[in-house]
């Protein structure tokens, strides 16, 4: 293999099209910071986002290193789920995905650290960046392996829709709101429901290997339901979120969601979630159904700013 073909496969074990989502997530912070009237600081905005961004890439290098036997035992991958393949196939050895894994690593730490230099004011944001990495490491990684106890889900659905955006808010407010978690709470059950979603395919690989994802621990049935229950959850929780200061338009917004959201919730009613054919549109529709949600909060935001304080 050449340099250039290396370095593709180096790109492609990073699965950089998933960095779209921690843009989404942290920029949704940053916004509710601006919503509630605080400057935005563009070094900060910055500095926070290449962290947020080094974590999610770091994960990315980590799950596939530390996922290996059981991606190799997926004889059912999808484009959403079973890892990114390039270890599986051959393209790469192994330890390539840990050393991009601990220099991305380094680069968060570096980033963290040089907004607390630049802004000691802002030490939360920078001791929650760490709590972020630490957590991000242990979904895959030892000695905790979150995964593989029945923790993976939690902990993702913690770091990314909900600690991703309150990241953002504390970069650019210096201080702690309960707005941001309020704009998150709907984010999270959809999390929820997407990593579920994407998980029916790995069933039969992550229990021969002992990985303990919660369709693994649940079962596809009681899991579906779980899928069908997070999602009604999340249409309420954003409703609800109308008496928390969230901006009305942002309610209008998750209403032309709905639509998809039953279209998932009937597909899995008639076991679509059983069907190996439909596995690859399901986890998509999930996959959609989060973002587009993610995009939901941020237009009923961008709407309703407010003009800075000073």
């Amino acid at each position: 293999m050449n340099a250039i073909a290396r370095a593709a496969a180096v790109v492609r074990l990073g699965r950089p099209v998933f960095l779209l989502g921690g843009f989404a997530l942290y920029g949704l912070g940053a916004l509710a910071a601006l919503r509630r009237g605080y400057p935005f600081e563009l070094g900060a905005f910055a500095l926070g986002q290449l962290a947020v961004s080094s974590i999610q890439l770091m994960t990315h290098y980590s799950n596939d290193y530390y996922d290996y036997e059981a991606d190799k035992a997926n004889r059912t991958p999808t484009r959403w789920s079973g890892g990114s393949r390039v270890l599986v196939e051959g393209e790469l050895p192994r330890d390539v995905a840990l050393r991009a894994a601990t220099a991305v690593g380094s680069l968060a730490l570096l980033a963290a650290f040089t907004l607390l230099l630049r802004s000691p004011d802002r030490a939360g944001s920078v001791g929650l960046l760490l709590i972020m990495q630490a957590l991000a490491w242990s979904h895959a990684g030892p000695p905790l392996r979150l995964h593989s106890r029945g923790l993976g889900e939690p902990a993702t659905a913690l770091v990314v829709p909900l600690l991703t955006p309150l990241a953002g808010f504390l970069v650019q407010a210096g201080r702690f709101e309960p707005f941001p978690l309020m704009l998150s709470a709907p984010l999270v059950l959809l999390q929820i429901a997407m990593l579920v979603t994407i998980e029916f395919p790995d069933h039969a690989g992550d229990r021969s290997v002992g990985k303990l994802s919660w369709v693994v621990l649940l079962g596809p049935e009681r899991s579906a339901r779980l899928v069908q229950g997070s999602i009604l959850i999340a249409f309420m929780l954003a409703v609800l979120g109308l008496c928390f200061d969230v901006p009305s338009r942002g309610a209008l917004f998750w209403l032309a969601l709905a639509p998809l959201a039953a279209m998932l919730c009937i597909r899995l009613q008639r076991g679509d979630h059983r069907r190996e054919a439909a596995w690859e549109s399901l986890a998509f529709a999930s996959v959609a159904l989060f973002f587009l949600a993610i995009l939901a909060q941020l237009a009923g935001l961008a709407t309703s700013v407010t003009r800075p304080h000073g």
